[in-house]
């Protein structure tokens, strides 16, 4: 049992890439989050999932790994022309991550509104 969880680890070290933090771009900056729908003149403009990679940071979620998911997340919603995010969420975590830092992700509805 051991070896194969030991296998199981080192497979998942050989599969994981460059850990990098995601910097908000100056269009990122201009993404606000809400928990509120947008108005009626906002146009959805599809979803989107911002990821952040842990595995060679060390990072989890509770530190660093959200942070960097949440400005991947909304990277890509000015890239797709929005300037809001409803309705974001992550994921629940799952046993692994305690012990092992997995990917963060979020994802949210991106909407442009005036």
């Amino acid at each position: 049992m051991r070896t194969k969880a030991l296998l199981g680890l080192s497979a998942a070290l050989l599969l994981a890439g460059c850990s990098t933090t995601h910097q908000l771009t100056s269009a990122g900056q201009q993404v606000k989050f809400t928990d509120t729908k947008p108005a009626a003149e906002c146009q959805l403009v599809g979803e989107v999932t911002g990821t952040q990679s842990n595995w060679l940071s060390g990072s989890n979620a509770e530190s660093g790994g959200l942070h960097g998911a949440a400005n991947d997340l909304r990277n890509k919603a000015a890239e797709m022309g929005g300037n809001v995010i409803y309705g974001a969420t992550s994921p629940s975590q799952n046993l692994l991550s305690s012990f092992a830092p997995l990917d963060s992700k979020m994802m949210g509805q991106v909407y442009k509104c005036p």
